[in-house]
Protein backbone atom coordinates (compact mmCIF):
# COMPACT_ATOMS: atom_id res chain seq x y z
CA UNK A 1 0.00 0.00 0.00
CA UNK A 2 2.81 2.40 0.97
CA UNK A 3 4.56 1.64 -2.33
CA UNK A 4 1.45 2.46 -4.35
CA UNK A 5 0.87 5.70 -2.48
CA UNK A 6 4.48 6.74 -2.96
CA UNK A 7 4.26 6.14 -6.69
CA UNK A 8 1.07 8.14 -6.99
CA UNK A 9 2.49 11.00 -4.92
CA UNK A 10 5.59 10.99 -7.09
CA UNK A 11 3.43 11.25 -10.19
CA UNK A 12 1.77 14.37 -8.83
CA UNK A 13 5.09 15.98 -8.04
CA UNK A 14 6.31 15.13 -11.52
CA UNK A 15 3.21 16.66 -13.03
CA UNK A 16 3.55 19.88 -11.09
CA UNK A 17 7.19 20.16 -12.13
CA UNK A 18 6.47 19.63 -15.81
CA UNK A 19 3.84 22.41 -16.02
CA UNK A 20 2.55 21.17 -19.37
CA UNK A 21 0.06 23.52 -20.93
CA UNK A 22 -3.51 22.32 -20.39
CA UNK A 23 -5.48 21.54 -23.51
CA UNK A 24 -8.62 22.80 -21.77
CA UNK A 25 -9.16 25.98 -19.81
CA UNK A 26 -9.56 25.95 -16.05
CA UNK A 27 -13.19 25.41 -15.10
CA UNK A 28 -13.97 23.22 -18.11
CA UNK A 29 -16.81 21.36 -16.40
CA UNK A 30 -20.06 19.63 -17.32
CA UNK A 31 -21.72 22.58 -19.13
CA UNK A 32 -18.71 23.00 -21.41
CA UNK A 33 -18.61 19.24 -22.08
CA UNK A 34 -22.28 19.22 -23.04
CA UNK A 35 -21.76 22.26 -25.28
CA UNK A 36 -18.82 20.55 -27.01
CA UNK A 37 -20.89 17.41 -27.60
CA UNK A 38 -18.03 15.12 -26.56
CA UNK A 39 -16.87 13.43 -23.35
CA UNK A 40 -13.17 12.54 -23.38
CA UNK A 41 -12.55 9.55 -21.14
CA UNK A 42 -9.12 8.44 -19.95
CA UNK A 43 -8.39 4.82 -19.11
CA UNK A 44 -5.78 2.08 -19.37
CA UNK A 45 -5.55 -0.65 -21.99
CA UNK A 46 -6.39 -3.98 -20.37
CA UNK A 47 -8.72 -6.96 -20.64
CA UNK A 48 -10.98 -5.31 -18.07
CA UNK A 49 -10.84 -1.61 -18.91
CA UNK A 50 -10.57 -1.09 -22.66
CA UNK A 51 -9.45 -2.97 -25.78
CA UNK A 52 -10.30 -3.53 -29.41
CA UNK A 53 -11.79 -6.90 -30.39
CA UNK A 54 -12.71 -7.78 -33.97
CA UNK A 55 -12.66 -4.11 -34.84
CA UNK A 56 -15.00 -3.16 -31.99
CA UNK A 57 -14.19 -1.15 -28.87
CA UNK A 58 -14.82 -3.23 -25.76
CA UNK A 59 -14.02 -3.43 -22.06
CA UNK A 60 -15.98 -3.10 -18.84
CA UNK A 61 -14.88 0.48 -18.12
CA UNK A 62 -15.47 1.40 -21.76
CA UNK A 63 -19.06 0.16 -21.62
CA UNK A 64 -19.76 2.08 -18.40
CA UNK A 65 -18.23 5.22 -19.91
CA UNK A 66 -20.37 4.74 -23.00
CA UNK A 67 -23.51 4.43 -20.89
CA UNK A 68 -22.56 7.54 -18.91
CA UNK A 69 -21.91 9.57 -22.09
CA UNK A 70 -25.29 8.55 -23.48
CA UNK A 71 -27.06 9.90 -20.38
CA UNK A 72 -25.24 13.22 -20.89
CA UNK A 73 -26.33 13.30 -24.52
CA UNK A 74 -22.75 13.52 -25.83
CA UNK A 75 -20.45 11.32 -27.92
CA UNK A 76 -17.62 9.36 -26.33
CA UNK A 77 -13.93 9.55 -27.16
CA UNK A 78 -11.52 7.19 -25.42
CA UNK A 79 -7.92 8.15 -24.72
CA UNK A 80 -5.46 5.72 -23.13
CA UNK A 81 -2.43 6.06 -20.90
CA UNK A 82 0.29 3.53 -20.18
CA UNK A 83 0.00 3.55 -16.38
CA UNK A 84 -1.81 5.16 -13.45
CA UNK A 85 0.73 7.97 -13.11
CA UNK A 86 0.23 8.93 -16.74
CA UNK A 87 -3.56 8.80 -16.31
CA UNK A 88 -3.33 11.40 -13.56
CA UNK A 89 -0.94 13.56 -15.55
CA UNK A 90 -3.18 13.53 -18.63
CA UNK A 91 -6.23 14.43 -16.55
CA UNK A 92 -4.54 17.30 -14.75
CA UNK A 93 -3.17 18.59 -18.05
CA UNK A 94 -6.67 18.72 -19.49
CA UNK A 95 -6.15 15.92 -22.02
CA UNK A 96 -9.31 14.24 -20.80
CA UNK A 97 -12.42 14.99 -18.77
CA UNK A 98 -12.71 11.95 -16.51
CA UNK A 99 -10.75 8.81 -15.60
CA UNK A 100 -12.82 5.65 -16.07
CA UNK A 101 -10.62 3.25 -14.17
CA UNK A 102 -10.48 1.91 -10.62
CA UNK A 103 -8.26 4.68 -9.24
CA UNK A 104 -7.00 3.89 -5.72
CA UNK A 105 -8.49 6.32 -3.21
CA UNK A 106 -5.54 7.80 -1.29
CA UNK A 107 -5.07 10.89 0.88
CA UNK A 108 -2.29 12.42 -1.29
CA UNK A 109 -4.45 12.28 -4.42
CA UNK A 110 -7.46 13.93 -2.79
CA UNK A 111 -5.65 17.28 -3.01
CA UNK A 112 -5.79 17.17 -6.82
CA UNK A 113 -8.62 14.80 -7.74
CA UNK A 114 -12.32 14.49 -7.06
CA UNK A 115 -13.29 10.86 -6.75
CA UNK A 116 -16.67 10.05 -8.22
CA UNK A 117 -18.92 7.30 -9.45
CA UNK A 118 -19.31 3.91 -7.85
CA UNK A 119 -16.81 3.20 -5.12
CA UNK A 120 -15.35 -0.25 -5.71
CA UNK A 121 -13.60 -2.32 -3.08
CA UNK A 122 -10.81 -4.46 -4.51
CA UNK A 123 -8.29 -6.82 -2.98
CA UNK A 124 -5.71 -9.36 -4.03
CA UNK A 125 -6.62 -13.04 -4.16
CA UNK A 126 -4.80 -16.33 -4.42
CA UNK A 127 -5.29 -17.90 -7.85
CA UNK A 128 -5.32 -21.69 -7.66
CA UNK A 129 -6.90 -24.66 -9.40
CA UNK A 130 -10.19 -25.73 -7.91
CA UNK A 131 -9.70 -29.32 -9.07
CA UNK A 132 -7.04 -29.96 -6.42
CA UNK A 133 -6.82 -29.55 -2.64
CA UNK A 134 -7.85 -25.93 -2.22
CA UNK A 135 -6.02 -23.54 0.11
CA UNK A 136 -8.72 -21.98 2.31
CA UNK A 137 -6.67 -19.93 4.75
CA UNK A 138 -3.53 -17.81 4.32
CA UNK A 139 -1.79 -19.83 7.05
CA UNK A 140 -1.88 -22.79 4.65
CA UNK A 141 0.41 -20.87 2.27
CA UNK A 142 3.43 -21.79 4.36
CA UNK A 143 5.46 -24.22 2.28
CA UNK A 144 3.55 -23.35 -0.91
CA UNK A 145 5.23 -22.07 -4.08
CA UNK A 146 3.65 -18.85 -5.37
CA UNK A 147 4.77 -17.20 -8.62
CA UNK A 148 4.34 -13.41 -8.87
CA UNK A 149 5.61 -10.48 -10.88
CA UNK A 150 7.62 -7.71 -9.26
CA UNK A 151 5.52 -4.89 -7.87
CA UNK A 152 2.49 -4.82 -5.61
CA UNK A 153 1.82 -8.57 -5.62
CA UNK A 154 5.40 -9.35 -4.66
CA UNK A 155 5.36 -6.61 -2.00
CA UNK A 156 2.14 -7.94 -0.48
CA UNK A 157 3.39 -11.54 -0.40
CA UNK A 158 6.61 -10.43 1.28
CA UNK A 159 4.59 -8.60 3.92
CA UNK A 160 2.26 -11.58 4.39
CA UNK A 161 5.28 -13.86 4.67
CA UNK A 162 6.63 -11.71 7.50
CA UNK A 163 3.22 -11.68 9.22
CA UNK A 164 3.18 -15.49 9.11
CA UNK A 165 6.75 -15.80 10.37
CA UNK A 166 8.18 -16.93 7.03
CA UNK A 167 7.81 -20.11 5.03
CA UNK A 168 6.06 -18.97 1.82
CA UNK A 169 8.14 -19.97 -1.20
CA UNK A 170 7.86 -16.79 -3.28
CA UNK A 171 9.01 -17.27 -6.87
CA UNK A 172 9.78 -13.87 -8.37
CA UNK A 173 9.04 -13.65 -12.10
CA UNK A 174 11.13 -10.88 -13.65
CA UNK A 175 10.67 -11.92 -17.27
CA UNK A 176 9.28 -8.91 -19.14
CA UNK A 177 7.44 -11.20 -21.57
CA UNK A 178 5.25 -12.62 -18.77
CA UNK A 179 2.56 -10.55 -17.04
CA UNK A 180 0.11 -11.31 -14.25
CA UNK A 181 -2.54 -12.56 -16.66
CA UNK A 182 -0.03 -14.98 -18.20
CA UNK A 183 0.66 -16.38 -14.73
CA UNK A 184 -3.08 -16.91 -14.16
CA UNK A 185 -3.24 -18.88 -17.40
CA UNK A 186 -0.23 -20.96 -16.31
CA UNK A 187 -2.06 -21.82 -13.08
CA UNK A 188 -5.15 -22.88 -15.05
CA UNK A 189 -2.98 -25.06 -17.28
CA UNK A 190 -1.21 -26.67 -14.33
CA UNK A 191 2.21 -25.25 -15.20
CA UNK A 192 2.56 -23.46 -11.85
CA UNK A 193 0.60 -24.08 -8.62
CA UNK A 194 -0.31 -20.55 -7.47
CA UNK A 195 -0.17 -16.86 -8.27
CA UNK A 196 -1.75 -13.67 -6.90
CA UNK A 197 -3.93 -11.14 -8.75
CA UNK A 198 -6.51 -8.41 -8.14
CA UNK A 199 -9.91 -9.98 -7.64
CA UNK A 200 -11.50 -8.36 -10.71
CA UNK A 201 -8.72 -9.64 -13.01
CA UNK A 202 -8.98 -13.07 -11.38
CA UNK A 203 -12.78 -13.17 -11.84
CA UNK A 204 -12.49 -12.19 -15.50
CA UNK A 205 -9.98 -14.97 -16.15
CA UNK A 206 -12.18 -17.49 -14.36
CA UNK A 207 -14.74 -16.96 -17.14
CA UNK A 208 -12.09 -18.33 -19.53
CA UNK A 209 -10.85 -21.06 -17.19
CA UNK A 210 -13.65 -22.50 -15.02
CA UNK A 211 -11.16 -24.74 -13.17
CA UNK A 212 -9.76 -21.72 -11.30
CA UNK A 213 -10.51 -20.95 -7.66
CA UNK A 214 -10.11 -17.26 -6.76
CA UNK A 215 -11.94 -17.07 -3.44
CA UNK A 216 -9.11 -16.58 -0.93
CA UNK A 217 -8.19 -12.91 -0.19
CA UNK A 218 -4.53 -12.32 0.61
CA UNK A 219 -4.58 -8.53 1.11
CA UNK A 220 -6.54 -5.77 2.76
CA UNK A 221 -9.36 -4.05 0.88
CA UNK A 222 -8.50 -1.06 -1.34
CA UNK A 223 -11.17 1.52 -2.16
CA UNK A 224 -11.19 2.85 -5.71
CA UNK A 225 -13.40 4.78 -8.13
CA UNK A 226 -13.42 7.10 -11.15
CA UNK A 227 -11.90 10.57 -10.83
CA UNK A 228 -12.10 14.09 -12.28
CA UNK A 229 -10.12 17.31 -11.72
CA UNK A 230 -10.88 19.40 -8.65
CA UNK A 231 -12.41 22.12 -10.84
CA UNK A 232 -15.05 19.75 -12.27
CA UNK A 233 -17.52 19.32 -9.38
CA UNK A 234 -20.55 19.28 -11.68
CA UNK A 235 -19.12 16.42 -13.75
CA UNK A 236 -18.32 14.53 -10.55
CA UNK A 237 -21.87 15.11 -9.31
CA UNK A 238 -23.29 13.83 -12.62
CA UNK A 239 -21.13 10.70 -12.42
CA UNK A 240 -22.21 10.08 -8.83
CA UNK A 241 -25.87 10.46 -9.76
CA UNK A 242 -25.53 8.24 -12.82
CA UNK A 243 -23.85 5.42 -10.90
CA UNK A 244 -26.39 5.66 -8.09
CA UNK A 245 -29.36 5.49 -10.48
CA UNK A 246 -27.95 2.91 -12.88
CA UNK A 247 -26.14 0.43 -10.65
CA UNK A 248 -29.07 -2.00 -11.04
CA UNK A 249 -30.01 -1.05 -14.62
CA UNK A 250 -30.20 -3.79 -17.30
CA UNK A 251 -27.27 -2.23 -19.22
CA UNK A 252 -25.00 -2.08 -16.15
CA UNK A 253 -25.97 -5.59 -15.09
CA UNK A 254 -25.35 -6.92 -18.61
CA UNK A 255 -21.86 -5.41 -18.65
CA UNK A 256 -21.03 -6.96 -15.28
CA UNK A 257 -22.18 -10.38 -16.45
CA UNK A 258 -20.41 -10.09 -19.81
CA UNK A 259 -16.97 -9.60 -18.29
CA UNK A 260 -17.10 -11.25 -14.88
CA UNK A 261 -19.71 -14.02 -15.04
CA UNK A 262 -20.43 -15.26 -18.57
CA UNK A 263 -18.26 -18.23 -19.50
CA UNK A 264 -16.00 -17.62 -22.50
CA UNK A 265 -15.50 -21.36 -23.02
CA UNK A 266 -17.57 -23.23 -25.64
CA UNK A 267 -18.44 -26.92 -25.06
CA UNK A 268 -17.46 -28.99 -28.10
CA UNK A 269 -19.02 -32.10 -29.60
CA UNK A 270 -17.76 -34.82 -31.91
CA UNK A 271 -18.12 -35.31 -35.66
CA UNK A 272 -21.75 -35.86 -36.67
CA UNK A 273 -21.24 -39.19 -38.47
CA UNK A 274 -17.95 -40.87 -39.37
CA UNK A 275 -19.78 -43.70 -41.17
CA UNK A 276 -21.63 -41.27 -43.44
CA UNK A 277 -18.68 -38.90 -43.73
CA UNK A 278 -20.59 -35.97 -42.22
CA UNK A 279 -19.00 -33.29 -40.09
CA UNK A 280 -22.17 -31.31 -39.39
CA UNK A 281 -25.69 -30.58 -40.56
CA UNK A 282 -24.30 -27.73 -42.67
CA UNK A 283 -21.74 -29.58 -44.80
CA UNK A 284 -23.61 -28.73 -48.03
CA UNK A 285 -23.16 -25.02 -47.35
CA UNK A 286 -19.51 -25.44 -46.40
CA UNK A 287 -18.85 -27.34 -49.64
CA UNK A 288 -20.69 -24.75 -51.71
CA UNK A 289 -19.22 -21.54 -50.31
CA UNK A 290 -15.67 -22.75 -49.58
CA UNK A 291 -15.08 -22.81 -53.32
CA UNK A 292 -15.50 -19.02 -53.44
CA UNK A 293 -12.34 -18.57 -51.33
CA UNK A 294 -10.46 -21.63 -52.64
CA UNK A 295 -10.60 -23.27 -49.22
CA UNK A 296 -11.03 -26.94 -48.45
CA UNK A 297 -14.61 -27.17 -47.17
CA UNK A 298 -13.35 -29.03 -44.12
CA UNK A 299 -11.27 -26.00 -43.14
CA UNK A 300 -14.37 -23.81 -43.26
CA UNK A 301 -16.18 -26.43 -41.17
CA UNK A 302 -13.31 -26.42 -38.66
CA UNK A 303 -13.65 -22.64 -38.38
CA UNK A 304 -17.40 -22.92 -37.71
CA UNK A 305 -16.88 -25.70 -35.18
CA UNK A 306 -14.35 -23.64 -33.22
CA UNK A 307 -16.51 -20.54 -33.36
CA UNK A 308 -19.93 -21.90 -32.44
CA UNK A 309 -19.83 -25.68 -32.01
CA UNK A 310 -22.21 -25.69 -35.01
CA UNK A 311 -24.89 -23.92 -32.96
CA UNK A 312 -26.57 -21.28 -35.20
CA UNK A 313 -28.35 -19.67 -32.24
CA UNK A 314 -25.34 -19.05 -29.99
CA UNK A 315 -24.40 -15.50 -28.95
CA UNK A 316 -20.91 -14.98 -27.52
CA UNK A 317 -20.01 -12.86 -24.50
CA UNK A 318 -18.76 -10.19 -26.95
CA UNK A 319 -21.99 -10.12 -28.96
CA UNK A 320 -20.88 -12.26 -31.92
CA UNK A 321 -23.80 -14.26 -33.32
CA UNK A 322 -24.67 -17.28 -35.37
CA UNK A 323 -22.90 -20.27 -36.82
CA UNK A 324 -19.85 -18.26 -37.90
CA UNK A 325 -19.97 -15.86 -34.92
CA UNK A 326 -20.03 -12.63 -36.89
CA UNK A 327 -20.07 -9.38 -34.96
CA UNK A 328 -23.26 -7.42 -35.78
CA UNK A 329 -21.35 -4.59 -37.48
CA UNK A 330 -19.35 -7.07 -39.58
CA UNK A 331 -22.51 -8.95 -40.53
CA UNK A 332 -24.17 -5.73 -41.70
CA UNK A 333 -21.09 -4.78 -43.72
CA UNK A 334 -21.12 -8.20 -45.37
CA UNK A 335 -24.77 -7.90 -46.34
CA UNK A 336 -26.29 -10.28 -43.80
CA UNK A 337 -29.86 -9.10 -43.07
CA UNK A 338 -30.43 -8.14 -39.46
CA UNK A 339 -33.11 -10.79 -39.03
CA UNK A 340 -30.93 -13.49 -40.62
CA UNK A 341 -27.99 -13.50 -38.19
CA UNK A 342 -28.96 -16.98 -37.01
CA UNK A 343 -29.62 -18.36 -40.49
CA UNK A 344 -26.79 -20.89 -41.13
CA UNK A 345 -26.47 -20.23 -44.85
CA UNK A 346 -26.55 -16.44 -44.46
CA UNK A 347 -23.95 -16.68 -41.69
CA UNK A 348 -21.64 -18.80 -43.87
CA UNK A 349 -22.14 -16.50 -46.87
CA UNK A 350 -21.31 -13.46 -44.72
CA UNK A 351 -18.25 -15.17 -43.23
CA UNK A 352 -16.93 -16.15 -46.65
CA UNK A 353 -17.38 -12.61 -47.91
CA UNK A 354 -15.49 -11.32 -44.90
CA UNK A 355 -12.71 -13.89 -45.38
CA UNK A 356 -12.37 -12.72 -48.99
CA UNK A 357 -11.88 -9.16 -47.77
CA UNK A 358 -9.32 -10.15 -45.13
CA UNK A 359 -7.53 -12.38 -47.61
CA UNK A 360 -7.13 -9.41 -49.98
CA UNK A 361 -5.80 -7.27 -47.15
CA UNK A 362 -3.16 -9.91 -46.43
CA UNK A 363 -2.24 -10.40 -50.08
CA UNK A 364 1.40 -9.51 -49.31
CA UNK A 365 1.73 -13.00 -47.78
CA UNK A 366 2.37 -15.06 -50.90
CA UNK A 367 2.36 -18.53 -49.34
CA UNK A 368 -1.26 -19.71 -49.38
CA UNK A 369 -1.06 -22.00 -46.33
CA UNK A 370 0.78 -19.34 -44.37
CA UNK A 371 -1.76 -16.67 -45.30
CA UNK A 372 -4.62 -18.89 -44.11
CA UNK A 373 -3.21 -18.79 -40.58
CA UNK A 374 -3.08 -14.99 -40.71
CA UNK A 375 -6.65 -14.88 -42.04
CA UNK A 376 -7.86 -17.14 -39.23
CA UNK A 377 -6.12 -14.97 -36.66
CA UNK A 378 -7.65 -11.82 -38.14
CA UNK A 379 -11.08 -13.47 -38.21
CA UNK A 380 -10.80 -14.11 -34.49
CA UNK A 381 -9.05 -11.02 -33.21
CA UNK A 382 -9.34 -8.36 -35.89
CA UNK A 383 -7.05 -7.36 -38.73
CA UNK A 384 -5.59 -4.37 -36.88
CA UNK A 385 -4.01 -6.50 -34.17
CA UNK A 386 -2.50 -8.81 -36.79
CA UNK A 387 -0.94 -5.82 -38.55
CA UNK A 388 0.48 -4.72 -35.20
CA UNK A 389 1.97 -8.16 -34.55
CA UNK A 390 3.50 -8.18 -38.04
CA UNK A 391 5.05 -4.76 -37.42
CA UNK A 392 6.47 -5.94 -34.09
CA UNK A 393 7.86 -9.09 -35.68
CA UNK A 394 9.63 -7.02 -38.32
CA UNK A 395 10.99 -4.60 -35.71
CA UNK A 396 12.46 -7.40 -33.63
CA UNK A 397 14.05 -9.24 -36.53
CA UNK A 398 11.46 -11.92 -37.18
CA UNK A 399 9.74 -12.81 -40.46
CA UNK A 400 6.50 -10.82 -40.59
CA UNK A 401 5.14 -13.14 -43.30
CA UNK A 402 5.50 -16.31 -41.21
CA UNK A 403 2.99 -17.14 -38.49
CA UNK A 404 4.48 -19.96 -36.39
CA UNK A 405 7.18 -18.79 -33.97
CA UNK A 406 7.25 -15.38 -35.64
CA UNK A 407 4.12 -13.21 -35.83
CA UNK A 408 2.18 -15.40 -33.37
CA UNK A 409 4.87 -14.70 -30.76
CA UNK A 410 4.28 -10.96 -30.96
CA UNK A 411 0.52 -11.33 -30.97
CA UNK A 412 0.89 -13.00 -27.58
CA UNK A 413 3.12 -10.15 -26.41
CA UNK A 414 0.48 -7.54 -27.31
CA UNK A 415 -0.98 -7.92 -23.82
CA UNK A 416 2.24 -6.35 -22.43
CA UNK A 417 2.61 -2.59 -22.20
CA UNK A 418 6.16 -2.72 -23.60
CA UNK A 419 4.74 -4.04 -26.87
CA UNK A 420 1.20 -2.64 -27.28
CA UNK A 421 2.51 0.83 -26.41
CA UNK A 422 5.25 0.55 -29.04
CA UNK A 423 4.91 3.26 -31.74
CA UNK A 424 4.60 0.58 -34.45
CA UNK A 425 1.35 -0.63 -32.83
CA UNK A 426 -1.79 1.26 -33.79
CA UNK A 427 -4.49 -0.79 -32.06
CA UNK A 428 -3.47 -0.94 -28.40
CA UNK A 429 -3.85 -3.77 -25.92
CA UNK A 430 -4.85 -7.24 -27.06
CA UNK A 431 -5.25 -10.49 -25.16
CA UNK A 432 -3.62 -12.71 -27.76
CA UNK A 433 -3.86 -16.06 -25.99
CA UNK A 434 -7.28 -16.92 -27.36
CA UNK A 435 -6.37 -16.00 -30.94
CA UNK A 436 -3.08 -17.91 -30.68
CA UNK A 437 -4.95 -21.03 -29.56
CA UNK A 438 -7.75 -20.38 -32.05
CA UNK A 439 -5.40 -20.74 -35.03
CA UNK A 440 -3.75 -23.87 -33.63
CA UNK A 441 -7.10 -25.46 -32.77
CA UNK A 442 -8.55 -24.89 -36.23
CA UNK A 443 -5.50 -26.23 -38.06
CA UNK A 444 -5.47 -29.28 -35.77
CA UNK A 445 -9.21 -29.83 -36.25
CA UNK A 446 -8.82 -29.39 -40.02
CA UNK A 447 -6.16 -32.09 -40.12
CA UNK A 448 -8.41 -34.38 -38.07
CA UNK A 449 -11.26 -33.81 -40.50
CA UNK A 450 -8.98 -34.53 -43.45
CA UNK A 451 -7.88 -37.83 -41.95
CA UNK A 452 -11.44 -39.00 -41.27
CA UNK A 453 -13.78 -37.31 -43.73
CA UNK A 454 -13.89 -37.76 -47.50
CA UNK A 455 -12.33 -35.03 -49.62
CA UNK A 456 -14.86 -32.95 -51.56
CA UNK A 457 -14.62 -31.13 -53.85
CA UNK A 458 -10.98 -30.01 -53.49
CA UNK A 459 -8.28 -29.81 -50.88
CA UNK A 460 -5.41 -27.52 -50.09
CA UNK A 461 -1.91 -28.89 -49.43
CA UNK A 462 -1.56 -30.56 -46.04
CA UNK A 463 -0.29 -28.59 -43.09
CA UNK A 464 2.82 -29.96 -41.39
Amino acid sequence: MRTLCSLLLFSLLLTSCNHKKSTKETGYDLPQIVDSGELVVLTLNSSISYFNYRGQEMGFQYELAQQFAETLGVSLRMETANNVQELIEKLLNGEGDIIAYNMPITIPLKDSLLYCGKETVTHQVLVQRGTEKVVKDVTELIGKEIHVRTGKYYDRLNLLNKELGGGINIQLVDNDSINSEDLIIQVAQGKIPYTVADNDLALLNKTYFPNLNVRLPVSYDQRSSWAVRKDCPLLAEAANKWHEENITSPAYTASMKRYFETSKAIPYTAILSLREGKISLYDTFFKQYAQEINWDWRLLAALAYTESNFDPDVVSWAGAQGLMQLMPATARAMGVPGDKMNDPEESIKGAVKYIKSVNRSLGMITDNNERIKFVLAAYNGGLGHIYDAMALAEKYGKDKYVWDDNVETYLLLKSHEQYYADPVCKNGYFRGTETYNFVKDIISRFNTYKSKIKEYPQALPAYP
